[in-house]
């Protein structure tokens, strides 16, 4: 998992381990050693004794702060629900969700303490009742969870004595050191005596995914060996969810996986998909190791917060070694390095652990076929020759029951069955090709949820579909609105009751988009760190016609030659943007934002000499990785810029970056 399930917070064990403060500081005093019962594990830790009075570490209080900050914001949801604001219960609603995604990917660790479990379920059952999610958010899927509950539990009834490695082993020469001490014994004896069946099961999945892994950590320039992580993180199983929500083969929760440019919508979840995720995990690996200069430490940061770590290396006196700092980590933490040199060790020298060295498995590949936007997954199937469940299987970061809507879709389909599929995929009825959307006008007092509930939709799906889209929307305003197949007649039979207001049409290709009037041409070539948000703010356009105009979906690829309509009258100045360094569109944003004269900015095309600083102010929806590959720095050397801890950052915010 990529986040700890084991936290040893005193503060937050129980309620009852906190006397009332006799001290005069308004500080609670830990009274008494107390078990802990993790509810969802059922596994049991020991609190740590403190006889005399403690002022709460100040980590502790920043997480206490964010609890109650979140069950404030809980409240206040229920509330606008009481008093019918739906809009206003809606972004408290959001609100609250966002506080306890954040708070799980900045403090990975809290997730076994009671007070955030009981949060985590009160915000989350009150996020799926207002969007009507079925799925319980508790709910994991893949086996892994089951297998790090075991093993992470630390019991050894089952340990045998004296294990030794078996003879004649040859242990690789890796950059990420596999070491053998006892907790590496432990998990070795786990894999091969208790459960071989798991590493069996992980070695067969193995010889599908490797090869893919292999190939983008070398292009990342990251150790091979760390691969294997992928057995202890997810079972190499591209749908496992956790049920603090992390996802995919490396267990991403969704904010880190943003910071890699893992886009996660009602309609898609990039950290399923096996290519995309595979490299966000490289990237993220190596960022950590140029953070703490050493593997071990690394793997243990993907696993637990930054400061929880450091808290750790402090607790052991300061000395950054993962062994050194081994006995103050949390319990996952502790069995999660050594988990992953077992399985290395293991994959590594199957034979020699009596396992096969060849299962037989074929390689994961496929072709790539572009579909249209809202195409049935049901008819891509048929095309295909394949089921449905096979068709998932290859797009597994496909969510619902269509391709996303607008522009083209990258779909992967079996190798060899490109020309076919293209023929069959032509041959589908137009009905069936284009997908309906519902253009629906809204009338006086409804709301977001409303509009949702009434076509059978989610929240989300509006704002997906509906580009700058606010949670207050105004009578007259037009949603565009995703409608599953076969919905027509239900709408057409509810149109009375709202006043004739939607009508339901096919979607346009993206290609015949209007070309505005009084315009020109220009070209503009995709930069690393580009996104369409970012481009159309520069052009002073909107994204979806972005879209249109180039018929794309949301990814842009570096080195994609985008076509831009500008008013006649102003291409001279549009025309030099495409010369521009990162810094300097940023300027023509800032001058945007401050309502000044864009038109009087000329720029000669330079770039900030090397070593020189700028400051950079974060824009919404910017990520870490995305403004560091804009400015050809890495994450770390942001963060050691303005120490920070995590990749958390929020619009407005102004971050200092030294250029290399």
């Amino acid at each position: 998992m990529k986040q700890a399930t084991i936290l040893l917070l005193i503060c937050f064990l129980s309620p009852n381990l906190f006397a009332q403060d006799t001290t005069g500081t308004g500080v609670e005093v830990p009274v008494k050693l107390l078990p802990y019962s993790n509810p969802l594990t059922d596994t049991r830790d020991e609190v740590i004794a403190v006889e005399e009075p403690a002022v709460i570490a100040e980590l502790d209080r920043d997480i206490l702060r964010r609890i109650s900050d979140a069950y404030r914001l809980h409240v206040l949801a229920i509330d606008a629900q009481v008093q019918g604001d739906l809009v206003q219960a809606e972004r408290y609603i959001n609100d609250a969700f966002g506080a306890i995604q954040l708070m799980m990917e900045d403090f990975p660790e809290v997730q076994n303490s009671r007070r955030f479990s009981e949060l985590y379920r009160s915000v989350m059952a009150e996020h799926s009742e207002f969007y009507g999610i079925t799925d319980s958010p508790t709910e994991t899927e893949g086996d892994i969870f089951a297998i790090q509950k075991e093993i992470f539990s630390e019991q050894d009834d089952w340990i045998a004595e004296g294990y030794r490695l078996p003879d004649n082993l040859t242990i690789n020469q890796t950059s990420v050191p596999l070491i053998q001490n006892q907790h590496v014994n432990r998990h070795l004896m786990y894999y091969t005596l208790r459960r071989p069946d798991v590493m069996e099961r992980w070695l067969e999945r193995s010889e599908y995914y490797f090869p893919m892994m292999l190939e983008i950590f070398e292009d990342e320039g990251v150790p091979t060996e760390l691969i294997h992580l992928s057995m202890i993180e997810s079972g190499l199983v591209p749908t496992a969810r956790s049920w603090a929500s992390a996802s995919g083969l490396w267990q991403f929760m969704r904010a880190t996986g943003a910071v890699y440019g893992l886009e996660v919508n009602w309609w898609i979840d990039e950290r399923r998909d096996p290519v995309k995720s595979t490299r966000a995990a490289a990237q993220h690996l190596r960022d950590l190791h140029n953070v703490w200069g050493d593997w071990h430490l690394a793997l243990a940061n993907y696993n637990l917060s930054p400061r929880g770590l450091r808290r750790a290396i402090n607790a052991a006196g300061g000395v950054e070694d993962y062994w050194v700092a081994y006995p103050y980590l949390p319990r996952e933490t502790r069995g999660y390095v050594p988990g992953y040199i077992a399985a290395t060790m293991i994959a590594m020298n199957p034979e020699e652990f009596g396992f096969e060295s060849n299962y037989g498995g074929i390689a994961y590949s496929y072709d790539v076929a572009e579909v249209d936007g809202l195409m049935p997954l049901e008819d891509l199937a048929k095309a295909a020759g394949i089921s449905m469940q096979e068709l998932r299987n290859y797009n597994p970061e496909l969510l619902r029951w269509a391709t996303p809507p607008g522009g083209k879709y990258p779909l992967k389909i079996p190798t060899g069955i490109k020309d076919d599929f293209l023929a069959a995929y032509q041959e589908i009825p137009k009905e069936n090709r284009a997908s309906e959307i519902a253009m629906h006008t809204v009338s006086s007092g409804e709301t977001l949820g409303y509009i949702a509930r009434r076509y059978g939709t989610s929240v989300r799906a509006l704002y997906d579909s509906n580009d700058g889209l606010s949670s207050t929307i105004h009578p007259g305003q037009t949603v565009v609105v995703p409608v599953a197949p076969g919905s027509r007649e239900q709408i057409a039979a509810d149109r009375a009751a709202n006043r004739g207001t939607t009508t339901t049409q096919r979607q346009q290709p993206a290609q015949q988009a209007q070309t505005p009037p009084n315009t020109t041409a220009i070209s503009y070539t995709v930069k690393s760190g580009d996104t369409i948000g970012h481009i159309a703010e520069w052009y002073d356009v909107r994204a979806w016609q972005i879209r249109a105009w180039n018929n794309v979906h949301d990814t842009i690829r570096v080195g994609q030659r985008l076509t831009i309509h500008v008013p006649n009258n102003r291409s001279d100045y549009y025309a030099q943007i495409n010369n521009l360094s990162f810094a300097q569109k940023q300027e023509i944003e800032r001058r945007q934002r401050a309502g000044e004269n864009i038109f009087t900015l000329r720029f000669d095309g330079s770039s900030p000499s090397s070593g020189d600083t700028i400051n950079y102010t974060v824009r919404r929806n910017d990520t870490l990785g995305n403004i560091a590959r804009s400015h050809g720095v890495s994450v770390a050397d942001i963060q050691r810029e303005n120490n920070l801890n995590g990749t958390t950052i929020y619009a407005g915010q102004t971050l200092k970056i030294r250029r290399r």
